[in-house]
């Protein structure tokens, strides 16, 4: 499904990611591909070289320091471990100014401990997911309790740009966690066992995952742009006898849906694990 180049809220607003990491780098990508903003509008900082390497090819500045990214962006993105966002935001905070807006894209760290870091700054909490690589992101976010109207714009335009976002009440986010964020990881591993039964059954390697891929890609979206049901448009191709109803059955035998549903508890329980530590 395509998505339309976005005109942002802010004119050719500088971004800035701490963090440089595969998440990191799938959203620069992405941004850069839609033409959000110009490579140069886009700093990004890390300890890791080879990442800042990557995305010097890029056109995008790069740095070793937090402070040059802070100092360099309207916009700065979070874009490290859960863990060690108590420790950026203590080193940034006093070069922070009232134009700043933080996003956290950092799983389980709550807007409240978010804002007790930087106090009175404004803040955005937003779960991407590492489609958007390829514009199909599917993102949600929520608003701290200093963010503007205009924030919500600019945040919405922006993940907008590279698929699909939504707001969400913040207690909500963890499951959005378990659902799109790490989503993508269990269609990788559907489409990986698709193409392994097409290996099983006789077909080239290259030519089931191709078919498994494109399969899984043409199902969402049929959902997305029909707005049929899915139960719906699985029953459409269940024939009375037919192929497809014996491998729905194989399924249920062996707890497919089961199993998506406790994938996304368990992640969303993981989310609220890390946030719960963080309080």
């Amino acid at each position: 499904m395509a998505y339309q180049t976005i005109t942002m809220p802010a004119s050719n607003p500088k971004l800035g990611f701490i963090g440089a990491g595969m998440m990191s780098s799938a959203m620069i990508n992405g941004i850069i591909a839609a033409k959000v903003t110009e490579p140069g509008n886009i700093i990004a900082s890390d300890v890791y070289q080879p990442s800042l390497d990557r995305l010097s090819a890029s056109g995008v500045r790069t740095s070793t320091t937090n402070k040059e990214v802070v100092t360099g962006a309207d916009v700065i993105v979070l874009a490290v471990k859960p863990d060690v966002i108590p420790a950026v935001l203590t080193e940034i905070e006093q070069f922070l100014t009232d134009d700043s807006l933080v996003v956290s894209i950092a799983a389980g760290v709550p807007l409240s401990a978010l804002e007790n870091l930087v106090p009175g700054k404004r803040v955005i909490r937003v779960m991407p997911n590492t489609p958007c690589l390829v514009s199909e992101s599917a993102a949600a976010f929520s608003l701290g309790s200093h963010a503007k109207d205009e924030d919500r714009e600019l945040v919405q335009s922006l993940l907008s740009s590279v698929g699909f976002a939504c707001e969400v009440k913040e207690s909500q986010l963890d499951a959005v966690t378990g659902v799109s964020g790490s989503g993508p990881a269990y269609i990788f591993v559907l489409i990986e066992a698709l193409a392994d039964g097409g290996v099983r059954m006789g077909l080239p390697r290259a030519t089931a995952l191709k078919l498994a891929a494109q399969t899984v890609k043409g199902a969402a979206t049929m959902v997305l742009e029909t707005g049929t049901h899915p139960g719906v448009l699985k029953d459409n191709v269940c024939s009375p006898g037919g192929t497809t109803i014996c491998a729905v059955e194989a399924l249920e035998k062996n707890g497919f849906r089961a199993a998506a549903i406790s994938a996304v508890v368990a992640a969303t329980n993981k989310s609220l694990e890390m946030r719960n530590t963080k309080k």
